[in-house]
């Protein structure tokens, strides 16, 4: 190793000890903040309590326990290379944190109770052709020994030396797809050129197979697929778990006059979803997600580390877990933990205990 590299190891392991060390007085200092000590620290943001003249939902919301963080999804990037009219978690920004102040976020997480971690996007394979996350998923499975690490794309972007390098420390790979037939899949905004998304699907498929990652497809269901019978393609291919969303609109992501996206078009009826979901009840691996079970029952992470609140139906964010503690952020979630539960969203989700046919 060079000498300069030696004589920078031991500051670069300090800083990365003090961060963490300031993260976690960070929630302890706000542990404190009832009995209304003035503690504070460097680069710590207080969060204020709600006044009373605040609503009494918001103060109730304030009061009660902070619910666990057993599973986030954290959409570390919000730029894609698809254009999928309906998204909505779309490219507002470009930022991307630094992959070791991710690293100190998920440490935080995993001490506050995280057992799964679903890294997403847009896409996550964009930043630095899939190096991130792939850095990600090792920290997360060898270092933080999370049971569960998955992935959310839309495939695109992954080859089969991610797959080496990276695949053992993974545990599912869901893969957006939303057809069968590739001419509604461009109508949607999964087109890429030359290049068809569902003969792709099925290379992924098979290299989940080779390498040991348990496959999942995670379905939009909107005006252009909702007539679609996918249980053939879908039986074929045998995933762990098929997602069946129900197309949400989201105020200043796909809807609204600051989004980038217009989604209305795509909007289905709820008794429309009902018989989509009825035509494939016999999929044994069909778990539906209505827009009602969807929008309060998943924690959001977006690329700055702060907690999405989508009660509202907009994306309103927390200070970010890295300023306040995730104690503190998680409280402005509006994350239903009951909600969570009730959809199903704890299941066996580490392929260590899964019995699959790779």
């Amino acid at each position: 190793m060079p000498l300069g590299a030696l004589v920078r190891l031991p500051l670069a392991l300090a800083r990365a000890a003090l961060a963490t060390l300031r993260g976690r007085l960070g929630a302890l200092c706000w542990s404190l903040s009832p009995l209304f000590l003035p503690l504070s620290l460097p680069g710590w943001k207080r969060v204020s309590a709600p006044s009373p003249a605040a609503p009494e939902s918001c103060r109730q919301e304030w009061d009660e326990p902070s619910p666990t963080p057993t599973s986030v999804n954290y959409h570390f990037t919000r730029q894609c290379n698809y254009k999928c009219g309906f998204c909505f978690h779309t490219a507002k920004t470009s930022f991307v944190l630094p992959l070791e102040e991710a690293k100190r976020g998920l440490e935080m997480l995993k001490e506050a109770g995280m057992e799964k971690i679903n890294f997403s996007g847009g896409e996550p394979f964009l930043q630095d052709r899939g190096e991130f996350v792939g850095q990600l998923v090792k920290f997360c499975k060898q270092d933080l020994k999370l049971p569960s690490v998955s992935i959310v794309s839309n495939g695109s972007l992954i080859r089969e030396r991610w797959f080496k390098k990276y695949g053992e420390y993974l545990d599912i790979l869901a893969i957006s797809c939303d057809s069968f037939d590739e001419n509604v899949n461009i109508l949607i905004g999964r087109g890429q050129g030359k290049k068809n998304h569902v003969e792709n699907l099925h290379k992924l498929r098979q290299w989940c197979r080779e390498y040991a990652v348990a496959f999942k497809i995670n379905s939009v269901i909107n005006r252009f697929n909702v007539e679609e019978d996918m249980n053939e393609q879908i039986k074929a291919l045998n995933p762990v778990r098929w997602k069946v969303f129900q197309c949400l609109l989201i105020e200043g992501e796909n809807t609204g006059e600051d989004a980038l996206r217009e989604a209305e078009k795509f909007v289905i009826s709820d008794e429309d979803f009902e018989q989509f979901l009825d035509r494939h009840k016999d999929v044994s691996c069909l778990v539906p997600e209505s827009n009602q079970k969807m929008r309060d029952s998943y924690l959001i992470l977006d690329e700055y580390m702060r907690f999405l609140n989508c009660r509202n139906g907009r994306k309103e964010p927390s200070k970010s877990i890295l300023d306040v503690g995730v104690e503190a952020a998680i409280k402005f979630s509006g994350f239903d933990e009951n909600m969570f539960l009730k959809r199903g969203g704890k299941y066996v989700w580490s392929k260590a205990d899964m019995k699959l046919d790779w």
